[in-house]
């Protein structure tokens, strides 16, 4: 089998959390156009529901579901739905994630709790019911984490330390996991995006300043695009990236090598 024939998806059944917009959204385009049925898992059934419209005009098989990644109920009910819809899953990508810009001093624990809740326990109820499924299946599959690159780095000037803690969590999890489950076939992998240029970033009037100085910081003088994670997404949910489990892959244009 060619190199291209392995980076295909086709019959690959997969669900993105988050997969309404930016990062997600894309990752399920990616999937999508590599032949694979996508699960768009969101908590704004609305904007899932819009999602799946531009991927099913695209020839895509695509389901929205509603979920709060936070809740195992919704989780065991968006696997049910996914089964329900395509019969199977061999790829997960636990996506969905929130930043909140608060110095340490102010936070409250309400709000480290929102933040670790989503990023890291999201990831693990997530990735454990994928799990579950692939190991039940027998036949493997793969499980792709969202990480950061402020997993290891401290980022500046905003004050973001859950969650900079919670990807940091989200790698260590995903390099656990990869070990407890390489002997079921199952591999999981993390991706670490530096500050893309989404549209809620390019639009946030928060964020606006911010981009100028990482613009500034970074070497190659700008955001990265959410396109320019897709290959490395499609290469980990195949079988291309066979030998590839518990790693983390940052795709930063090189902001985190200074």
């Amino acid at each position: 089998m060619g190199i291209l024939e392995k980076m295909r998806l086709d019959g690959k059944k997969a669900f993105v959390t988050g997969g309404a917009r930016g990062i997600g959204k894309n990752y399920a385009f990616a999937l999508t156009e590599a032949g694979a049925d996508v699960a768009i898992v969101d908590l704004d059934l609305a904007a899932a529901e819009e999602t799946v419209k531009e991927l099913r005009e695209r020839g895509a098989k695509a389901i929205a579901v509603k979920a709060d990644v936070t809740r195992p109920e919704d989780v065991a009910a968006m696997m049910a739905a996914v089964l329900d819809a395509f019969g199977g899953l061999d790829i997960a990508f636990c996506n969905a994630g929130v930043c909140m810009n608060i110095s340490a001093e102010e936070m409250t624990l309400a709000q480290w709790q929102k933040v670790i809740d989503i990023n890291l326990t999201g990831v693990f109820l997530t990735a454990q019911a994928a799990g579950r499924q692939m190991i039940r299946q027998g036949r493997g599959g793969s499980i792709v984490n969202t990480a950061s690159m402020s997993a290891h780095i401290v980022n500046v000037p905003q004050p973001q330390c859950a969650y900079n803690a919670s990807k940091a969590g989200v790698i260590q999890l995903t390099k656990s996991l990869a070990i407890e489950w390489a002997e079921k076939g199952i591999r999981v992998n993390s991706i670490s995006p530096g500050y893309i240029g989404t549209e809620l970033t390019l639009n946030s009037p928060s964020l606006i300043p911010l981009i100028q100085q990482w613009n500034a910081m970074a070497p190659l003088h700008r955001l990265g695009k959410p396109e320019e994670l897709q290959a490395i997404a499609v290469y980990l949910a195949g079988d291309a990236s066979s030998f590839t489990t518990g790693a983390d892959f940052v795709v930063d244009g090189a902001f985190t090598c200074f």
